[in-house]
C-alpha cells in the first residue's frame, strides 16, 4: 500500500472559498442520469455534498452512493454531513472512505466490476497530475464498473485557472526557481484530444460518448480570489521554506490576481475551464 500522503485539505477554507464547485455541478449531474437503482462510486467526493444530493434519488430504490478521497478532512466533514441528515437512511446509502484514487487498483473490493456508474466531479485534475500513474488510474475505474457501465466526469481543462497558475508559478519560481515551481504545480489540466487518446487508445475497453470542454467564467467565493490562492495553490505556496518569503509570495499573488480578477461590474472572478465526459465501459 502506499505510503501515507500529507492532507493538503482544510473542508472549512474549502466551504469558504470554494463552495461553487458543487453549486456549479448541474450540468454533469444532469449528465450522470441518477437512477434510484444505481450504485455508484463517487472518485474524489471532497466533503459530501454531491454525494447527498444524489442519496435524495437513491433513498426512493435500492441505490447506493460510496465515495473516496484522498483527504482524511474532507471525508471526516462528509461522513458528519450523512450522519446529521433528516433522512436516517441516508447514512446507509452514503458512505464514505479516505482513499487515494491513483490507487485504486490495489483495492480489491473496488475492483470487482460492481458499480454501474462510476462519477467524478473536480478532481481529476488533482488525481491525474503524477503522469506514471495516470493509466493505472482510468484502468481502476474500469475495473470498478460492471460490462457496460459509465464513468461521468468534469474536471479542469487545459487553458483552466491561467491566471492563477501564471501569477503562481510567477511569483515562487523567482524564490525556488522554475523548474521546482513546475514540480509542485498539483494541476494537469488536458484537452479533448488528450482524454479521448488516453481513454480509447492507451488504456482502452472505453468507448466516449460525450465529451466538451467549456470556458466558464467563475465569480469567486466569501474568501474572495486570495482565498482560492492559499487554498488551491498551497502546495505552491509550501515550497517557500522561510516564512515571511512565504508570506510575501501569498501577498504578490493576491496583488497580481486583483488586476487581472476584479470585475469593472463587481466582484472577483476566476477563468474556470471545464472539461466533461461520459464514458462507457466495453
Amino acid at each position: 500500500m502506499a505510503a501515507k500522503q500529507q492532507d493538503h485539505w482544510d473542508s472549512a477554507a474549502y466551504q469558504n472559498s470554494a463552495s461553487f464547485v458543487p453549486k456549479l455541478a448541474t450540468k454533469i449531474i444532469q449528465w450522470l442520469d441518477v437512477q434510484e437503482g444505481d450504485d455508484i462510486l463517487d472518485v474524489g467526493c471532497g466533503d459530501g455534498v454531491l454525494n447527498l444530493q444524489i442519496a435524495q434519488t437513491l433513498s426512493k430504490g435500492t441505490g447506493k452512493i460510496h465515495g473516496i478521497d484522498s483527504s482524511e478532512s474532507m471525508i471526516a466533514t462528509a461522513k458528519k454531513a450523512a450522519s446529521a441528515s433528516a433522512n436516517p437512511s441516508i447514512s446507509h446509502i452514503c458512505t464514505f472512505q479516505v482513499l487515494d484514487a491513483t490507487q485504486l487498483t490495489t483495492y480489491p473490493s473496488l475492483q470487482t466490476s460492481s458499480f454501474d456508474k462510476v462519477f467524478s466531479n473536480a478532481a481529476m485534475h488533482w488525481i491525474l497530475r503524477p503522469e506514471a500513474q495516470r493509466e493505472a488510474f482510468f484502468q481502476g475505474v474500469r475495473n470498478a464498473l460492471k460490462p457496460g457501465g459509465t464513468f461521468v466526469f468534469e474536471m479542469g481543462g487545459m487553458g483552466n485557472v491561467a491566471e492563477m497558475r501564471a501569477a503562481l508559478i510567477s511569483v515562487v519560481s523567482r524564490r525556488v526557481g522554475v523548474e521546482r515551481a513546475r514540480e509542485v504545480d498539483p494541476w494537469f489540466f488536458p484537452d479533448e484530444v488528450w482524454m479521448k487518446g488516453m481513454l480509447e487508445e492507451t488504456v482502452g475497453g472505453w468507448r466516449v460518448e460525450r465529451l466538451e470542454r467549456e470556458y466558464r467564467p467563475t465569480r469567486a467565493d466569501e474568501g474572495g480570489v486570495e482565498g482560492w490562492v492559499r487554498l488551491m495553490g498551497k502546495q505552491f505556496f509550501d515550497a517557500v521554506q522561510d516564512r515571511g518569503e512565504r508570506e510575501e509570495c501569498e501577498r504578490e499573488v493576491g496583488e497580481v490576481l486583483k488586476t487581472v480578477c476584479e470585475s469593472p461590474g463587481g466582484g472577483e472572478w476566476i477563468g474556470y475551464v471545464r472539461l466533461r465526459a461520459v464514458v462507457r465501459k466495453v
